[in-house]
């Protein structure tokens, strides 16, 4: 058995015996999709509780750590922490009441131990994580060419964190999108983060990340790629284009001469 199915097995056990507690359920590849499992994962779970019980959970952490010594942890929200097990397992959950779980977003959860009386659908949200309202090529490559222009302004005024992050994490952003849109619906799609198992569905010769995430101080560079890359997959508008271009230029000689 995979260490993390072993943990969680172990959690079910030790919240089974108590009174106060009503679910654990698994997320993320512990989850519904346990296929994403392997030696790189972590563990994400919930915790439904009783309400009288949700702070002692979080304040006293002897179920957590009755399968195994905690080393370190931190509260990473108002109801969840990140803790590190001593064998390397790390694990950030958070505890919930029924009716909290209902308004909390997730997806692909999978129930691991739940009491006989625990209400039902408590692997089914009410809430899916926001969407942009416009899911199509035109406003993808209106978004990704926008951001190219601010992040190119942005790197010529010397602000080259700020740039590289409209360039190399926005921009790209909707490079994945239009890849998404391309190609239909990748295996195991992450809906909190279409960036995860990319690489897996779009190969470096369609996808060329490489070039497109080079860093911090090649931002003319990542621009150039992903410029590159829409040019001959998607209708682009020359003025805006012979802008981008005349930008990449100046944002490279700028930075040969710093």
């Amino acid at each position: 058995m995979h260490p993390i199915l072993r943990r969680l097995d172990e959690l079910a056990t030790v919240l089974s015996e108590r009174a106060d507690t009503v679910a654990l359920l698994a997320l993320g590849s512990a989850g519904a999709q346990r296929a994403r499992l392997d030696e790189h994962s972590g563990l994400d779970f919930l915790v439904v509780a009783q309400e009288r019980a949700v702070w002692r959970l979080l304040d006293r952490t002897d179920w957590l750590e009755a399968p195994c010594p905690v080393l370190w942890s931190y509260a990473h929200e108002r109801n969840g922490r990140t803790a590190l097990y001593a064998d390397g397992i790390l694990a950030a959950y958070r505890i919930v009441t029924a009716r909290e779980l209902a308004h909390l977003p997730f997806s692909g959860a999978r129930v691991v131990w739940r009491r006989a009386d625990a209400p039902p659908g408590l692997t089914q949200s009410e809430v899916l994580p926001p969407r942009t309202p416009y899911d199509s090529p035109e406003f993808h490559v209106g978004e990704a060419l926008t951001l190219l222009w601010s992040g190119l302004h942005r790197e010529l005024r010397g602000e080259r964190l700020a740039a590289s992050r409209l360039i190399q994490v926005r921009a790209v952003d909707r490079v994945v999108s239009l890849a998404r849109l391309g190609s239909g619906e990748p295996l195991y799609r992450d809906l909190f983060d279409p960036s995860r198992r990319v690489e897996r569905a779009h190969p470096p010769q369609v996808l060329p990340l490489a070039t497109m995430v080079p860093g911090y101080a090649h931002n003319a560079a990542a621009a150039t790629a992903v410029l590159d890359w829409l040019a001959p997959r998607h209708p682009l508008p020359a003025a805006m284009v012979a802008i981008l271009r005349e930008l990449i230029d100046r944002a490279s000689r700028s930075g040969d001469s710093r």
